[in-house]
């Protein structure tokens, strides 16, 4: 999920309440560089390291009780499913299942598909959308 006041390139963004859940714990964990731009690369490099912590076994599989340490590990993951990442549904989440998933950060905010998340991007995004629908008419003391 990731807006934080104290990230100059997102102060700007909407109130707390316009913002999803992708947007309510501060940047990602993930911005190796802490450029404030999230890449696709950052993120593969750190589910890849996610993978490995969440292992505890070794058999290059997590189960769903290593899956909840990946869970808790970063608050955008906190309400992920394991079905997303069990692609092959066989109940457990491969290297590949897990880090090559697109994330759902940058599927959300990404306008361009470059793989690149900039602080425009997140805030043209969390703009406040115009009227929906038809504008209603003003109404004077007789209607």
């Amino acid at each position: 999920m990731i807006l934080s006041a104290k990230d100059p390139a997102l102060a700007q963004s909407a109130p707390p309440q316009e913002q999803d859940g992708l947007l309510k714990n501060g940047p990602p964990t993930w911005d190796a560089n802490r450029d404030g731009v999230y890449t696709c690369e950052e993120w593969k490099s750190f589910a890849d390291r996610l993978f490995t912590s969440a292992d505890r076994n070794r058999d290059g599989k997590l189960d769903p009780a290593e899956f909840a340490t990946v869970q808790k590990a970063d608050a955008t993951l906190a309400d992920a499913d394991f079905g997303y990442f069990d692609e092959n549904q066989d109940g457990k989440i491969t290297r590949k299942e897990f880090v090559d998933k697109p994330n759902a950060f940058i599927l959300r905010f990404d306008r361009n598909s470059d793989c690149r998340v900039t602080g425009d991007e997140i805030r043209a995004a969390a703009a406040p959308k115009g009227p929906q629908g038809p504008a209603e008419r003003p109404r004077d003391r007789f209607h």
